[in-house]
């Protein structure tokens, strides 16, 4: 069987990167993160490329790294949280293969997010729980929209979600 790529979305905090490289693993596939990828051809972190180029820049090169990895064969891509504002995005993620949404309550965002300073849109200075409801609001139904499946990452530990998609899946 010629293995598909599988495309992890879902909100900050979901567990899409570590879910990735487990589920890459698993499967023996090659695992992308699009936001270290772009850390990675930049040399700097995403928040000092939000700072500089604001979140239009960002996501410029987020589309041109996803347009990239997405035409790979065999891949797991974890995406940032945003990827899914741009209808080109989108597209990419849904024409090119398995699109996993991992489906995370604003309870548990907001435990596995707090301390994290490499998030530039949790740096605004309002309530992170205000900023992840909106952020939710915006971006929930387009996760859904494009997604093959969708799984709860909620209360399961990494291998466990791992486990879920491939029995989902039926790999």
């Amino acid at each position: 069987m010629k293995k598909k790529n599988l495309f992890l979305i879902g909100p900050m905090g979901a567990g899409k990167s570590t879910v990735g490289k487990y589920l890459a693993r698993r499967l023996k596939m090659k695992f992308y993160d699009s936001d270290q990828e772009i850390e990675r051809r930049t040399g700097v972190d995403i928040n000092w490329v939000f700072d500089v180029e604001g979140e239009s820049g960002f996501r410029k090169r987020e589309s041109r790294i996803i347009s990239e990895l997405t035409e790979k064969k065999g891949i797991v891509l974890a995406t940032g949280g945003g990827s899914v504002i741009l209808s080109k995005n989108r597209k990419f993620l849904s024409s090119r293969g398995i699109v996993i949404y991992l489906n995370i309550t604003i309870e548990k965002q907001l435990i596995r997010t707090r301390k994290d300073k490499n998030r530039p849109l949790l740096q605004i200075k309002s309530s992170l729980k205000e900023t992840l409801k909106k952020l939710g609001k915006e971006r929930n139904f387009l996760y859904k929209k494009i997604s093959d499946i969708m799984i709860n990452a909620d209360n399961y530990s990494a291998p466990t979600i791992v486990q879920n998609i491939i029995n989902t899946l039926n790999l």
